[in-house]
Protein backbone atom coordinates (compact mmCIF):
# COMPACT_ATOMS: atom_id res chain seq x y z
CA UNK A 1 0.00 0.00 0.00
CA UNK A 2 1.58 3.61 -1.14
CA UNK A 3 1.81 5.69 1.92
CA UNK A 4 0.07 9.67 1.64
CA UNK A 5 1.70 12.09 0.59
CA UNK A 6 1.62 15.42 3.35
CA UNK A 7 1.25 18.45 3.18
CA UNK A 8 3.73 20.47 4.78
CA UNK A 9 2.84 22.96 7.13
CA UNK A 10 3.40 27.17 6.63
CA UNK A 11 7.03 27.62 7.28
CA UNK A 12 8.57 23.90 7.62
CA UNK A 13 9.75 24.17 3.93
CA UNK A 14 12.51 26.67 5.24
CA UNK A 15 13.36 24.49 7.57
CA UNK A 16 13.97 21.23 5.63
CA UNK A 17 15.91 23.45 3.00
CA UNK A 18 18.39 24.96 5.46
CA UNK A 19 18.71 21.17 6.68
CA UNK A 20 19.05 19.44 3.43
CA UNK A 21 22.22 22.09 2.70
CA UNK A 22 23.89 21.48 6.26
CA UNK A 23 26.49 19.48 4.84
CA UNK A 24 26.74 20.22 1.24
CA UNK A 25 25.49 22.67 -1.26
CA UNK A 26 22.91 21.55 -4.07
CA UNK A 27 21.46 22.60 -7.17
CA UNK A 28 17.09 22.66 -6.46
CA UNK A 29 16.30 19.46 -8.10
CA UNK A 30 18.84 18.00 -5.86
CA UNK A 31 17.32 19.51 -2.66
CA UNK A 32 13.79 18.19 -3.24
CA UNK A 33 15.06 14.67 -4.34
CA UNK A 34 17.00 14.87 -0.74
CA UNK A 35 13.96 15.77 1.24
CA UNK A 36 11.89 13.22 -0.37
CA UNK A 37 14.25 10.36 0.22
CA UNK A 38 14.86 11.47 3.87
CA UNK A 39 11.08 11.14 4.50
CA UNK A 40 10.93 7.97 2.41
CA UNK A 41 8.61 9.92 0.09
CA UNK A 42 6.07 10.94 2.41
CA UNK A 43 7.16 14.81 1.59
CA UNK A 44 7.27 16.02 -1.76
CA UNK A 45 8.49 19.75 -2.78
CA UNK A 46 7.13 20.79 -6.10
CA UNK A 47 8.90 23.56 -8.14
CA UNK A 48 6.43 25.92 -7.40
CA UNK A 49 6.91 26.37 -4.11
CA UNK A 50 10.72 25.20 -4.11
CA UNK A 51 12.14 27.90 -6.06
CA UNK A 52 10.40 31.10 -4.36
CA UNK A 53 11.44 28.84 -1.22
CA UNK A 54 15.02 29.33 -2.27
CA UNK A 55 14.97 32.92 -3.58
CA UNK A 56 13.20 33.57 -0.33
CA UNK A 57 16.34 32.11 1.87
CA UNK A 58 18.87 33.79 -0.41
CA UNK A 59 17.53 37.16 -0.10
CA UNK A 60 17.06 36.63 3.87
CA UNK A 61 21.32 35.73 3.50
CA UNK A 62 21.17 32.62 4.80
CA UNK A 63 21.57 30.59 2.17
CA UNK A 64 24.12 31.58 -1.00
CA UNK A 65 23.59 30.72 -4.99
CA UNK A 66 26.71 29.76 -7.53
CA UNK A 67 26.98 28.55 -11.38
CA UNK A 68 28.11 24.85 -11.37
CA UNK A 69 28.46 21.82 -13.04
CA UNK A 70 25.51 18.99 -12.41
CA UNK A 71 26.27 15.19 -12.14
CA UNK A 72 25.41 14.91 -15.87
CA UNK A 73 27.50 18.36 -16.25
CA UNK A 74 25.14 20.69 -17.34
CA UNK A 75 25.01 23.89 -16.01
CA UNK A 76 22.92 24.34 -12.45
CA UNK A 77 22.61 26.83 -10.08
CA UNK A 78 23.55 25.80 -6.46
CA UNK A 79 22.91 26.84 -3.29
CA UNK A 80 24.81 27.16 -0.06
CA UNK A 81 24.43 27.24 3.67
CA UNK A 82 25.72 31.20 4.98
CA UNK A 83 26.72 31.52 8.73
CA UNK A 84 24.29 33.56 8.97
CA UNK A 85 21.90 30.34 7.47
CA UNK A 86 23.30 27.28 9.79
CA UNK A 87 22.16 30.07 13.04
CA UNK A 88 18.75 30.21 11.59
CA UNK A 89 18.83 26.26 11.20
CA UNK A 90 19.26 26.14 14.95
CA UNK A 91 16.87 28.52 16.06
CA UNK A 92 13.92 26.88 13.16
CA UNK A 93 15.10 23.29 14.57
CA UNK A 94 14.59 24.44 18.16
CA UNK A 95 11.50 25.97 17.83
CA UNK A 96 10.74 22.83 15.34
CA UNK A 97 11.05 20.47 18.27
CA UNK A 98 9.40 22.15 21.07
CA UNK A 99 6.55 22.39 18.36
CA UNK A 100 6.24 18.97 17.35
CA UNK A 101 6.77 17.63 21.15
CA UNK A 102 4.02 19.87 22.08
CA UNK A 103 1.41 18.08 19.40
CA UNK A 104 3.26 14.80 19.77
CA UNK A 105 1.50 14.93 23.34
CA UNK A 106 -1.59 16.30 22.31
CA UNK A 107 -2.18 13.79 20.18
CA UNK A 108 -0.72 10.96 22.17
CA UNK A 109 1.77 9.62 20.44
Amino acid sequence: MAKPKADLLQGTLDLLILKTLELAPMHGWGVTQRIQQRSDSVLQVNQGSLYPALHRLEERGWIRAFWGNSENNRQARYYELTARGRKQLAAEKETWLRLSGAVARIVGT
